[in-house]
């Protein structure tokens, strides 16, 4: 057998009984490790970029969250990238595109903007934005502050197709030929331009506001509809076609009140998680992790999760990941546990 599989290696062959359970595993366990990030920690490391690179010089000055299981490959994980991003005040990142998709949440600052597709967007705390796939787009500060948000992009399922492209914008900025809040006005209202057809691929909106996702939230928590699991848990949608605005990637908000204690949950989509507002625990593959406002926590797909609130204050929580992709391919389970009482 081993001159065997010598012959066949020289041939560029291989045997699939030596790698069957590699190729197809009874079960995910590839997902990455669960890992947390506290904010006190990664406010002192973003602070400390800002004073050794500009955002002009590094094009985005990001630190990029990398799972143990992934090191030097700058996954977060199996699929998912995620980052701090920081823009100083009176910077500007540079203009550019490139194939992957992004979101974003914004951390801190209020004084952030994103210009994307000729529109510029300002960003407050807890917004969330997207970039979709072939948009110039473009981050700058007009505050008196640094502004900080988490990026997210689904470049390795780019990069697993081999279709990555990018570049930057001829003229470095791209020209505005809209007025600020035009798309929000256009299609952050409940309507439509009269005679609107869907189809476009990408979304034409892209900053929803924490505002009005936090008042959603709360007034749903308020109608009693809480999954034992999940608390009151909302995607974000492009209005225009009520899918997701990235068709890779699912943005969420949820909202655990004081004292929820969610039920034993696990799902095939690994998430990356941001704390919005207030405080809890989260319980993923055995781990405990204390959470505070802006602390970044990541559940592997296939691992056990329970999140809970603190006996004092509401717990909510931004979290994106790889469902909708998942879903469009048929490839998406979810396990929930019953509680103690059955």
């Amino acid at each position: 057998m081993d001159g065997f599989r010598a012959a066949l290696a020289s041939d560029h062959l291989r045997p699939l009984w030596d790698v069957m359970r590699m190729l197809a595993p009874r079960e995910p366990n590839a997902g990455g490790q669960p890992i947390h990030w506290d904010w006190q920690s990664l406010h002192r490391h973003i602070l400390q970029a800002g004073d050794l690179i500009t955002a002009e010089e590094a094009e985005r000055r990001v630190l990029v969250l990398e799972n143990p299981d992934f090191v030097g490959e700058g996954r977060a994980t199996s699929s998912l990238y995620a980052g701090v991003q920081m823009v100083l005040p009176g910077e500007v990142a540079p203009s550019h595109r490139h194939t992957a998709s992004a979101l974003r949440l914004i951390l801190q600052g209020d004084g952030g903007y994103t210009s994307v597709d000729g529109e510029r967007h300002m960003m407050r705390r807890g917004d969330f934005v997207v970039t979709p796939s072939g948009t110039f787009h473009e981050h700058g500060n007009l505050g008196d502050e640094p502004v900080m948000w988490l990026d997210g992009l689904d470049v390795f399922v780019v990069n697993l197709l081999n279709a990555p492209f990018g570049e930057g914008h001829p003229e470095g900025s791209q020209p505005l030929v809209r007025p600020d809040g035009y798309a929000l006005a256009r299609y952050g209202a409940g309507l439509l331009p009269h005679g609107h057809e869907g189809g476009r691929t990408e979304t034409p909106f892209f900053v929803w506001p924490y505002e009005r996702t936090r008042e959603a939230l709360f007034e749903v928590a308020g109608a009693g509809a809480l999954d034992p699991c999940l608390g009151v848990k909302l995607d974000y949608a492009d209005p225009a076609s009520g899918r997701s605005p990235i068709r890779t990637m699912t943005g969420s908000m949820q909202l655990l009140p004081a004292g929820f204690r969610g039920v034993p949950y696990r799902c095939t989509a690994g998430s990356v998680f941001a704390v919005v507002d207030g405080s809890g625990v989260a319980k993923v593959g055995g781990r405990e992790f204390n959470l505070q406002a802006n602390d970044i926590f990541v559940a592997p797909g296939w691992t056990w999760r329970t999140i809970e609130a603190s006996d004092k204050e509401d717990l909510v929580l931004f979290s994106f990941s790889d469902e909708v992709l998942q879903r469009h391919l048929g490839f998406w389970r979810e396990v929930r546990e019953p509680n103690n009482e059955g």
